[in-house]
C-alpha cells in the first residue's frame, strides 16, 4: 500500500531530513503565512533537496499537517496547583502567554489557514488540539474526585471553554488578550463547571 506524503516515521538520516524540513517550514509560517509557503523555498531553508520535499510531501497542505502531527508528539507538562481553579487559571496562562508570542501567534493564524482549505490539514489540527485538551483533562477530572466539580462533569468540555474565547478573541479582533482576560476566561469556565453546566448523562 502506498504511504501517503508526510506520514512515514522515518529513523536515521530520514528522520534528521524531515525534522530540518519541519523546523523550515515552521519559519516559514511564522515569518510569511501560509499564502506564501514554498516547497522550494522551504527545501532550501532546511537545506535538503527539492525534489525530496516534493517527493515526501507532494503539497504546502501535506508538509503542514505532517507539521501538526509533529507538533501534537511534543508534549506540553500541565501544571499541578491543587485545585481545579488554579489548574483552569494554569492553562488560561498558558494559552495567553502562546498568544502573546508573536511567532505562536502568526503561527496558529498560518496553519487555521491552511486547514481551512485542506481536511487532512484540518484533521491534524483536530488532532493537534485534542492532544492539547487531553493533556489538561485530569485537572477537571482530580477535581471531581475532590468533590470541587460535579460528578458526571465532562473534562474535555471545560478544558475547551477555557481556551477557546482566547483564541477566538485572537483570530476575529487580532487583539492579544491580556493576563485580566485570561484569568476571567478560567474563572468563567470553574463557575460554570462548579454550576454543573459540563455535566453529561
Amino acid at each position: 500500500m502506498p504511504v501517503e506524503p508526510g506520514t512515514a516515521r522515518p529513523g536515521g538520516r530520514t528522520a534528521r531530513v524531515r525534522a530540518a524540513v519541519l523546523r523550515a517550514a515552521e519559519d516559514v509560517l511564522a515569518e510569511r503565512g501560509f499564502a506564501r509557503l514554498d516547497l522550494a523555498d522551504v527545501a532550501r531553508r532546511a537545506e535538503v533537496g527539492k525534489t525530496t520535499v516534493y517527493r515526501r510531501w507532494g503539497s504546502v497542505t501535506g508538509l503542514v499537517a505532517d507539521l501538526l502531527a509533529d507538533m501534537a508528539e511534543r508534549p506540553l507538562p500541565r501544571q499541578d496547583t491543587g485545585t481545579v481553579l488554579g489548574d483552569l487559571r494554569a492553562e488560561a496562562l498558558l494559552v495567553q502567554r502562546t498568544l502573546a508570542d508573536p511567532r505562536q501567534e502568526a503561527l496558529l493564524r498560518a496553519v487555521i489557514a491552511a486547514a481551512a482549505c485542506d481536511e487532512r490539514t484540518a484533521a491534524a489540527l483536530r488532532h493537534l488540539h485534542d492532544v492539547r485538551v487531553a493533556e489538561w483533562a485530569p485537572c477537571v477530572e482530580q477535581g471531581v474526585a475532590r468533590g470541587e466539580l460535579p460528578r458526571g462533569t465532562d473534562p474535555h468540555a471545560v478544558v475547551r471553554a477555557v481556551s477557546a474565547p482566547l483564541c477566538y478573541e485572537v483570530l476575529t479582533s487580532g487583539l492579544v488578550p491580556d493576563v485580566p482576560a485570561a484569568e476571567r476566561a478560567a474563572q468563567a469556565a470553574y463557575t460554570a463547571a462548579a454550576a454543573g453546566v459540563y455535566v453529561v448523562e
